[in-house]
Order: C-alpha cells, then structure tokens, then sequence
C-alpha cells in the first residue's frame, strides 16, 4: 500500500520530475520572505521547486518542513506558520512576510491568523487549498487505515462537525487561490463534485475575500511544482494580482 497525499486510501506510483523555475513574473523584491507550506502526508520536498523559482526572483524563502500527521490542526497551525515566520525574521531586514500554501497549508494559515496578527503580514497564494471542506475526507474517514495514512487532521478537513475550514470566519490578510481542476484518482474523484483535482472540488477551493482566482490544468499532487503557478505565485505577491500588469 502507497501513501499519496492526503483524504485517501488507494494504490499509486507517484514520481516527481524536475521542474524549470517560471522566472518571468514580477522584478526583484527587497527585504521580502516567503513562508513555503507543504500539504497533508507531504514534505518540505514537496515545495523545493517553488522555493527555488522564488529565491531566483530575489525572494527571501522559510521552506517548512512540519509533522502534517502527527498532530490536529490546532497544534499544526502555530508550530508551522510560526517556525516559517521565526526563520524570515532570521534573515534580518525583513519588510514583509508572504506565505505561499498547498492544500492543508492554507487551513493552517487561515487558523494561525485568525487569532494572531503579523505587523509585517504580507501576501498570501492558496493552491488547492479546501478551504469549503472536502467531500473525499467524508466519504473515506471510516476506511481502514485512514487515519494511519492521514492523522487526526483527516479528519478535520471534511464538511461535518469536525470541519476546522468551515469554522473559520474570512481572513483580514490578502490572499489569491489557485485550484487544478485534473485528477490522477479516479476512486477519490467519484465522490468529488466535478472538477476537481483527485482530492478537492474546485468550487470548495473558493473563499470570500479572495483577491484573485485562476484554475489550472493540474491534479493535487503536483499543482505546487508547475511553471504556470510559479508565474501567478510571483505576479501575486509582487502586485495583489495573477496578471502581469
């Protein structure tokens, strides 16, 4: 049995490949730091493409590795996003603090923020982050070996009762999500309303607030490393905007 990432029990082989680094978006940033966070079941690794394509561009980069399995979100948030912030601030003249966030990532930010506040706060980039739930978390929390493969916060990003996205008001930071809308799991897209990404329907990604929205040609799972993305992710954090402008 493989573990692939997150909400789901199934059987894949997975491989990674290289990715080029999108450098073509904004200008140079000075004294600016990005807090990279992974997704569930994920790593550090997971965003070493982006932490490259954004340190090209000039940008500081707390890439955070966290024990996404290990604890509930409510312990997750403040040890992930506050590592990320402690490591920007390392840097020294340090202006502003982006976060750039895959799936989980985002609830986590979202949780952290929504208690505490950040005088540099930046912006912040959602990639296929569930922020309405997700339906595959509900449908598939009583498998065996869920909770082995995903921890307690398999169970937190449904649309119950336990749902932690849904009790979350909309954030006062500004933010922009990107959400892929192919799948490589046919068995976890089958309870996903259409499209989706093999782990959250696009229309669950959405959020009030957001500043901006793009879909992109890409499944869950690797949504974080495309060229496409790292383009968005810089105009984004360079001007409040996906476009070039």
């Amino acid at each position: 049995m493989k573990r692939i990432h997150g909400f789901v029990i199934v059987i894949a082989a997975l491989s990674i490949g290289g990715c080029a680094n999108g450098n073509d978006a904004v200008g140079l940033p000075t004294g600016e730091c990005v807090v990279l966070l992974h997704g569930l079941a994920r790593s550090s690794l997971s965003m070493e493409p982006m932490a490259r394509a954004l340190e090209e561009s000039g940008f500081h980069v707390a890439n955070v590795d966290y024990a996404s399995r290990d604890y509930p979100i409510e312990y997750l948030a403040p040890m992930a996003v506050g590592s990320g912030i402690k490591e920007c601030e390392s840097n020294g003249e340090i202006n502003a603090v982006h976060f750039v966030t895959h799936s989980l990532g985002g609830i986590l930010v979202r949780y952290y923020f929504a208690d505490n506040d950040l005088d540099l706060m930046g912006r912040v980039v959602m990639l296929a982050p569930p922020n309405q739930g997700s339906n595959a978390a509900d449908a598939l929390r009583d498998l065996p070996g869920y909770e082995w493969l995903n921890g307690p916060v398999g169970y937190q990003l449904g649309k119950g009762e336990e749902s932690v996205p849904l009790r979350l008001g909309t954030p006062s930071f500004e933010f922009a999500i990107v959400a892929g809308d192919r799948t490589i799991d046919p068995v976890t897209s089958a309870v996903l309303e259409n499209p989706d990404d093999g782990r959250v329907s696009v229309s669950d990604t959405k959020l009030d607030g957001m500043r901006d929205f793009r879909v992109v040609g890409s499944s869950h799972a690797f949504i974080m490393q495309k060229d496409e993305v790292f383009t968005l992710v810089k105009n984004f954090l360079g001007h409040g905007s996906f476009d070039d402008n």
